[in-house]
């Protein structure tokens, strides 16, 4: 049994606002672990909130929730790419083993941002407040 266009043009715009949701969920726990201590993370404990580090949090939290919404999802979307293209080359990068992220610790801040980049050209998807907004 072959699958048909009709099957990827329904379920493409699903399967692109699973991956959003899933994402932006992840990330959230990055910024709530910096600001809020939830989940704990021993190497955010003496974070200082006026810092880069901080800075970033408050990126995380802002721009996760308006990811789970769906709302402004393209230029969100490609602010938390740069942000995450800035993580790696300043926190990731300098620990050397540039085009292996496995070793710098980077994989997840690659991912992030690549992630992040295709959301700001693919759009939220089919469950987004963006998508609703455009159907009217």
């Amino acid at each position: 049994m072959s699958l048909d266009q009709r099957f990827f043009d329904t379920w493409s715009p699903r399967a692109l606002a699973a991956l959003r949701l899933v994402a932006a969920f992840l990330y959230l726990q990055h910024g709530t672990a910096k600001l809020f201590h939830v989940p704990h993370v021993a190497e955010f404990d003496s974070l200082q909130a006026l810092s880069l580090i901080g800075f970033a949090g408050v990126l995380e939290i802002t721009g996760s929730l308006l990811l789970l919404l769906g709302l402004f999802t393209r230029p969100v979307a490609f602010i938390l790419s740069g942000e995450m293209a800035v993580a790696y080359f300043i926190a990731h990068a300098p620990q050397g083993h540039f085009f292996s992220p496995a070793l710098n610790r980077g994989e997840e801040a690659v991912l992030y941002c690549f992630i992040f980049l295709f959301l700001s050209v693919a759009g939220g998807g089919a469950w987004s407040i963006d998508a609703s907004r455009g159907r009217r």
